[in-house]
Order: C-alpha cells, then sequence, then structure tokens
C-alpha cells in the first residue's frame, strides 16, 4: 500500500487552489516592491501568504475547535510581525521600511482569509495594499515636499515640527 492510496484527492485539490490563490492575490504587491527595489519582492510575499494559509489549512484539516484556530491564527500574526520587524531599518533619526513590514503583515492576512475562505477579504486586502502602494506613493512624496517647504518658510531646523518640537 502507497502513501498515494489514502490520498483524498479532492482536498488535495481544494488545498492546491487555496494556495495557488494566495500565492496570485500576493504577487501584484510583491512585483510593486521588487520594481521599486525595497528590499523584499517577488519571492518574499507570496512565500509569506502561501505559508499562512498553509499552516491554516493544516490546522483547520488536524485541530480541533476555535479555540485552537484562534491560537494558530494568533501566533501566525505574531510571527509575521516578527519577519516584517526585520524589514524596519532605524539610522540616525530616519526609520524605513515600516510600509514593507506593514505589507508583509497583510500578505500574511491574504494567506489566511483564503484559507478560510473568505475571498473577498484577501481580494480586498490585495488590492488595497496594492493601491496604497502604486498610488499612494506618489501622494507622500507630494506630503514631504509641501512638508520640507513648511519648514523652511518657518524656521524649523531639521528634525523639529513646526512647532519646534
Amino acid at each position: 500500500m502507497s502513501v498515494l492510496d489514502g490520498m483524498q484527492w479532492d482536498v488535495v485539490a481544494n488545498h492546491l487552489l487555496h494556495l495557488a490563490i494566495a500565492y496570485v492575490l500576493a504577487l501584484p504587491i510583491a512585483w510593486d516592491r521588487e520594481a521599486h527595489s525595497r528590499g523584499v519582492g517577488l519571492r518574499t510575499f507570496p512565500l509569506v501568504a502561501i505559508g499562512c494559509c498553509a499552516f491554516l489549512l493544516i490546522g483547520r484539516e488536524v485541530l480541533e475547535g476555535s479555540e485552537s484556530h484562534a491560537r494558530l491564527l494568533y501566533g501566525l500574526m505574531s510571527g509575521i510581525g516578527f519577519i516584517g520587524g526585520g524589514a524596519i531599518l532605524k539610522q540616525d533619526s530616519e526609520v524605513s521600511g515600516t510600509a514593507t513590514a506593514a505589507a508583509i503583515w497583510a500578505t500574511g492576512a491574504i494567506g489566511a482569509a483564503v484559507a478560510w475562505q473568505h475571498y473577498e477579504i484577501a481580494l480586498v486586502l490585495g488590492l488595497m495594499t496594492f493601491v496604497t502602494f502604486r498610488f499612494v506613493t506618489p501622494l507622500k512624496a507630494v506630503a514631504q515636499e509641501r512638508g520640507g517647504r513648511n519648514n523652511a518658510e518657518h524656521g524649523a531646523r531639521d528634525g523639529e515640527d513646526r512647532d519646534g518640537h
């Protein structure tokens, strides 16, 4: 008797479909990060999405009770936060990587939503994360430019806001 004889192929196909959906929904975010040379990208984001999805699919199969599922989800949220924390860099008074860290966390939530068959949540998360990077980033540059001009106009020194704090 081989391992394949006891395989429930409908369950296998269902799991593969979930993993593929999580992977595909993470790709636009990954592509945007990679295209803008933001450190993590085409490999990290899809892996986070399918990793979260896989852990929750496994949990659904082997764990019983909502408390066990909640603990698994909590552990994943904490673990992904740790991965995202590695993307944050602080140098002097500058901090970078917080948006990438937040996107890693959101990508994990995409995988979790897919595992629990909440495709609408996964789709909205993927779309909103992509739109934020694609269209809000240029707005951020405009805001920073205006903020720098306002600070110069009000005589604020480097690192201070307009009130001198």
